[in-house]
């Protein structure tokens, strides 16, 4: 009989329909149960849990848990959030880490280009073009230099901007200069034109992106946040934008999602509100990586790498 394989966390019973589709045709041997469809035997038992953003609680309601497998980059809702050590395997997906960079590009452009203000001008009937200004002639910072910032640095780099980029710890890309930990980022920051922010949310992240940060960066510079709301403070945003410090900021991630309606980002003239949209998991492409990661557990018995707890991802 097939193994069951516990899947939590769908916001609607469509997803829940589309997800058990698509993960059961990639795993024919698993036989996988919605949480709430679960037996309490079945609860008692499993072993592994596919969550798509659970609750932590329906997740530490199966207590034989071995491992457990994210179908999203990020995992902050689950570190630390189950009372024993328990291996949480973060989606790492190759169209995932393609669909981010598509997005930071286009995005780049978009205030390379000074698409919001010719936007403004459009509102105000105003006819007035903007210098031209090459991508090799602005430098983008990518805040995050995992899986999701280098495949963002090789498709700017392939567009001919320059490009800088700052990690927690010392790694290298090839093509573009790197900077590490506390002491590296000020001179980072101020070297851009745009910055990106990539970075997983963990407490040493969390109000990364404060008023300080925000100064270092050049007179005039622009943000975009594709990776958690809280890393970015908003009121310091907000602030940063209306002393006219910062151009534009492109928004696809909140502190609270969705972004309440009487939030002042939503008319904001510096700020374009995005609904989370910039890095959508591909479940076909997902679905093939879960099913690597679940057939290499049954023949080793070895549950794939987790998160580490103590830097949050």
């Amino acid at each position: 009989m097939a193994e069951v394989v516990a899947l939590v966390g769908c916001k609607s019973p469509a997803q829940e329909a589309e997800y058990l589709q698509i993960l059961s045709a990639a795993m024919p041997g698993e036989r996988l149960v919605p949480f709430r469809r679960m037996t309490d035997a079945e609860r008692a038992s499993v072993q592994v849990a596919i969550v798509a953003n659970p609750d932590p609680a329906e997740v530490a309601a199966l207590p034989a848990l071995v491992w457990v497998q994210s179908l999203w980059a990020g995992v902050e809702k689950l570190v630390g959030a189950f009372d024993r050590p328990l291996p949480i395997v973060r989606l790492v997906d190759r169209e995932m880490a393609r669909t981010m960079a598509e997005a930071v590009l286009a995005w780049t452009y978009y205030l390379q280009r000074d698409m919001p203000a010719y936007a403004r001008q459009q509102r105000e009937r105003v006819w007035q073009p903007h210098p031209y200004r090459k991508p090799a002639d602005t430098m983008v910072g990518l805040l995050g230099l995992g899986a999701l910032g280098t495949a963002a640095a090789e498709r700017l780099i392939g567009a001919g901007f320059s490009v800088t980029g700052w990690s927690r710890t010392p790694k290298t890309v090839s093509g573009i200069e790197t900077s590490h930990g506390a002491d590296g980022l000020p001179a980072m920051l101020g070297r851009c034109d745009i910055l990106v922010c990539l970075v997983p949310l963990t407490p040493e992240t969390r109000g990364l992106v404060n008023a300080a940060r925000l100064a270092a960066l050049k007179d005039g510079a622009a943000l975009i946040n594709f990776a958690r709301g809280p890393i970015v403070v908003t009121e310091d945003l907000i602030a940063a934008l209306d002393a006219g410090d910062l151009s534009h900021a492109v928004l696809d991630v909140f502190d609270v999602e969705p972004l309440p309606a009487k939030s002042s980002l939503w008319t904001h003239p510096g700020v374009t509100v995005l609904p989370h949209i910039s890095g959508p998991t591909d479940m076909d492409s997902a679905a093939a990586t879960v099913a690597a990661n679940l057939r290499e557990y049954r023949s080793t018995g070895q549950p794939p790498q987790g998160v580490d707890a103590g830097r949050g991802y």
